[in-house]
């Protein structure tokens, strides 16, 4: 790979990062319609197929399992082969995945369609791309455009999940998934037309950068690789473990918990699909601002602190949801549904600053695996849960569960050292 000469961007008007950022953005949003999927097509396909919740809790922990591993991977490929290209061909497999799956008739299929082939697509994007694109374009902003792209995932599943639910409830779930299937391919074109792997391809230098910025090397040698020595580097660190320990007990409480299982447990105690879905919905809403937020004020105050009030926060919203479901919608609910909205991806820009103080240049490969670990925590509270509620009957006892895992990733955030102290030493022998 080789670099032009980039200058500094002094012509008027907005620097070609932002257009970069917007178009990874809308990139994020058309990866995220099967995001809002899952915990709305369970009933219509348990209904079709009679397929338990633990076989479709299976499907999704695949997904999340793949959506995790493929993370830092896929970061390595980006700096191997391109932005681009990898993001175009994970749109596509997301749109074969959710496209393909109108044709399945055994459950076998369901975890092939939304366990391997969405798995493989979503994790190839993800939040490894968000910080790719923030690193890489940006010298200062980088916490809030962090944010911003973090936020893309949440504004698809504002988007998506009213629709997909509304669809799913109506005409079925097989047009709720073409839709989705259609979304993922219509950004592909886009991303290739404006997308651009680094600032020099536009003759620039990233935004924010001074005249004596240098780009770092250019990335040699497989990306398997690359993405195995950033683990086998980072798994020396105390830093590494706390990080990725606090960040599975985030999957765990928001993608694994809420995202999936919020729908079924709502039904459970009476109220529709539709509504259920429309109070994930708010969630996304507040999710954009708290997420934006969060990025904001990773700028400007020490991330360790901001991640163990965003834990707790959370902590206390399970603790208190079994309370709070009914069959109607009450101010309770909708006072969790803000709180938890605000908080639900909040962690992500302090997650990543710290990554990338303790890590340098390796921080985006080292946050892949941070991510991975999110999903492996997602992956396993999506099946734990699903085998409790068909066991107990009733999803109190992984509710509370959460709250207690949220405890300890308070303790876990402050482990790493405070921002531009030197925790990237190994534990010693």
């Amino acid at each position: 790979m080789t670099f032009t000469t980039a200058r500094p961007a002094t012509r008027r008007g907005l620097h070609p990062a932002w257009a970069v950022a917007a178009v990874a953005f809308l990139a994020l949003i058309g990866a995220a319609g099967f995001r809002a999927a899952p915990g709305a097509l369970m009933v219509p396909l348990h209904d079709e197929f009679g397929w338990s919740t633990s076989v479709m809790s299976l499907a999704v922990s695949i997904n999340l399992v793949l959506f995790g591993l493929t993370a830092p991977f896929a970061a390595a490929l980006m700096d191997r082969f391109g932005i681009r290209r990898v993001v175009a061909a994970a749109l596509s497999l997301v749109a074969l995945g959710t496209g393909g799956s109108v044709l399945m008739t055994a459950s076998w299929q369901l975890l092939v369609s939304w366990g391997v082939l969405i798995g493989l697509g979503t994790g190839s994007m993800a939040l490894v791309f968000a910080a790719t694109i923030a690193n890489r374009w940006f010298e200062q902003r980088r916490g809030l455009v962090m944010g911003v792209l973090t936020a893309g995932s949440a504004t698809g599943q504002l988007i998506f999940l009213p629709v997909v639910a509304a669809l799913a409830e109506g005409a079925g779930w097989r047009p709720a998934s073409l839709v989705i299937a259609g979304a993922a391919l219509a950004v592909v074109p886009v991303v290739l037309l404006v997308l651009r792997d680094h600032p020099a391809d536009r003759g620039v230098l990233p935004y924010g950068a001074d005249a004596s910025w240098t780009p770092p090397p250019p990335v040699t040698g497989s990306a398997t690789r690359r993405a195995l020595g950033g683990l086998a580097y980072a798994a020396r660190t105390r830093a590494f473990w706390a990080l990725a320990g606090a960040f599975a007990i985030c999957g765990a409480t928001t993608n694994g918990l809420i995202g999936i299982h919020f729908i079924p447990s709502a039904h459970d105690h009476g109220m529709s699909a539709t509504t259920a879905a429309g109070l994930l919905a708010v969630v996304g809403v507040f999710d954009i601002v708290g997420t934006v937020a969060s990025g904001w004020l990773t700028d400007r105050f020490d991330p360790r602190m901001l991640l163990v009030a965003y834990y707790l926060f959370r902590g206390l919203g399970l603790l208190l949801l079994p309370s709070l479901l009914a069959d109607a919608v009450h101010p309770s609910m909708v006072l969790f549904i803000v709180i938890y909205g605000l908080d639900w991806v909040a962690t992500v820009p302090p997650t990543v600053a710290l990554c990338r103080e303790a890590f340098g240049e390796r921080g985006t490969i080292v946050f892949g695996w941070v991510f991975a670990a999110h999903q492996l925590g997602a992956a396993v509270a999506a099946l734990g849960a699903g085998v409790i509620r068909d066991t107990l009957g009733a999803y109190t006892w992984a509710w509370w569960g959460g709250a207690a895992l949220c405890a300890v990733a308070a303790v876990l955030s402050l482990m790493p050292a405070r921002p531009g102290a030197r925790i990237h030493r190994p534990v010693a022998d």
